[in-house]
């Protein structure tokens, strides 16, 4: 698997932790939109696209498998978020 575009949003400051929403494209074949990159107290972190279930939990709608590959998905959005932070100032 290989990410062959990431687009990243950002969104204003504000009380708010949301920093960014991305866009990943996989292979040049598969999108995944909503990916939030949201600012916690250890840093940047992503969170994938989810839905409210009617008990109001939260759950993703897409997400890795495994370890590695959300490493490269977490690597290549926050790489873009922090290249968009820069080209924005």
């Amino acid at each position: 698997m290989k990410i062959t575009d990431v687009r990243v949003r950002l969104v204003a400051k504000d009380e708010l932790k949301l920093r960014a929403v991305a866009s990943i494209t996989i292979d040049e074949c598969f999108v995944v939109h909503d990916i939030k990159v949201i600012e916690g107290k250890d840093g940047l972190f992503i969170s994938m696209p989810s839905r409210k279930t009617p008990d109001g939990e939260f759950k993703d709608i897409v997400h890795p498998i495994n370890t590695e590959t959300r490493e490269m998905i977490k690597s290549a959005v926050l790489e873009a978020y922090e290249k968009a932070k820069v080209e924005a100032e």
